[in-house]
């Protein structure tokens, strides 16, 4: 009884063996297959973004940045360094998009602040066909007559456009004018600073 038994577990041993071989081996062989049925695209996006740029001009032909730091200096047609009540003196300023800038844009004018005295002295600005300060011109108001200076922005934004070809854009032209009232002070001097503003459109 013994001796049979002991000759009959071997064998079984064996076949076991064999069907788990056989098993591995077509599992691996299924694994093989099913990874030949796989497939992959790949797609990529480049990104970069456009240029926004504003400059200004005092003489309506040389254009530069001039930051808060920098406030480029308006010319007055007269003497502003000399007024006495009733005076008026005016003086142009022009804005452009420059050659690099790819969108358009909102520009704001608006008050940036005075120091010194400015007391009597009020302002108003004004949109320009051309470069220049043109009594005879009907042009937009911006600010009306009688804004006391470090105060006041232009209602509605202007549209400034981005220029084409590499040029800079169209500008945009604006006359100050500054009058003195009868509350201006012998002696007093001060300055006062504006803020073009742009926003892009897009």
């Amino acid at each position: 009884m013994s001796q049979s038994t002991t000759s009959v577990r071997p064998a079984r041993s064996k076949k076991v063996r064999a069907v788990l071989a056989g098993g591995l081996v077509l599992g691996v062989g299924a694994a093989i297959t099913l990874a030949n049925w796989n497939d992959s695209e790949f797609a990529f996006g480049e990104f970069s973004s456009g240029d926004f740029n504003l400059e200004g001009s005092t003489d309506g032909s040389a254009y530069a940045e001039h930051p808060s730091t920098a406030a480029a200096p308006l010319s007055f047609s007269v003497d502003a360094s000399n007024l006495s009540p009733g005076d008026s003196v005016s003086a142009p300023f022009a804005v452009r998009l420059d050659a690099g800038t790819t969108y358009g844009a909102d520009l704001l004018v608006q008050a940036a602040g005075t120091q010194g005295s400015v007391a009597g002295l009020t302002y108003r600005l004004t949109v320009q066909s051309a470069f220049g300060c043109d009594p005879e011109q009907a042009g937009d108001v911006l600010v009306p007559p009688g804004t006391a200076l470090g105060s006041g922005t232009s209602g509605q934004p202007l549209t400034l456009e981005a220029g084409t070809g590499g040029d800079a854009g169209a500008p945009v032209n604006v006359c100050f004018t500054v009058s003195a009232g009868s509350a201006l002070a012998q002696g007093q001097s001060g300055t006062a600073t504006w803020e073009f503003a742009a926003e892009s459109d897009s």
